[in-house]
């Protein structure tokens, strides 16, 4: 059974995860420094423009770069497809009520998470954490296959088969993910056939998964 050998993992602190500020707003990213300091992270970085922001990430390589749309020199959209693109660190975009038509173009330039502010730390947290469970399951799918249309077949199962483990186990989002993904190592089985037995199990099917 899917259930058997199943520890649910709780999600761990911040474990210092090194984050690279961009907002040409000082105030603004004063206080999402001492935001991001307060809840464990660490802030690597601060710029106030986006090309700045580019070559600090090439520099300090951050687990996560927050970014604001509205900057000089080179916008938060640029910014966010230049570091997105070297799949340098996940990206999560600033942006005011007024750029909501701007979310789809942050999202096409590669984020994985946005803030719209004005926001509170109660909204910080959740975008961080989401971005980077995002980020490291993108990684994950992308080592297993080299073709962008088997990519997108898998991230489908494996999205459903999430949604199973969380309907049936309780787990969150990024437990049932590591859960495929560790049943995958430790089985020698891709992600895929987790993903599909998984489904077919939930579905009230034969095929059993071998216990972690």
């Amino acid at each position: 059974m899917v259930g058997v050998g199943l520890v649910a993992e709780m999600p761990t602190d911040a474990e210092r995860r090194r984050v690279l500020i961009a907002e040409d707003e000082a105030l603004i990213r004063l206080d999402l420094a001492e935001m991001l300091v307060e809840e464990g992270y660490e802030v690597v970085g601060e710029a106030g423009d986006g090309e700045t922001a580019v070559r600090l990430a090439e520099e300090l390589k951050p687990d996560l770069v927050i970014l604001d749309i509205k900057m000089p020199i080179m916008d938060g959209l640029a910014a966010a497809e230049r570091i997105a693109g070297a799949r340098i660190a996940p990206v999560i975009i600033l942006t005011a009520f007024s750029q909501r038509d701007l979310v789809e173009r942050a999202r096409a330039a590669g984020a994985m998470a946005y803030l719209v502010k004005p926001f509170q730390k109660s909204d910080l947290v959740p975008a961080v954490e989401i971005a980077l469970s995002r980020y490291s399951e993108v990684a994950a799918l992308e080592a297993e296959v080299a073709s962008l249309t088997d990519r997108l077949e898998i991230r489908k199962s494996v999205e459903r088969a999430k949604g199973a483990l969380m309907t049936t186990y309780g787990m969150t989002e990024p437990q049932a993910f590591k859960w495929i993904q560790r049943t995958a190592m430790d089985h020698r089985m891709t992600m895929k056939e987790v993903a599909e037995r998984i489904l077919a199990e939930t579905a009230g099917g034969e095929v059993t998964l071998p216990a972690p």
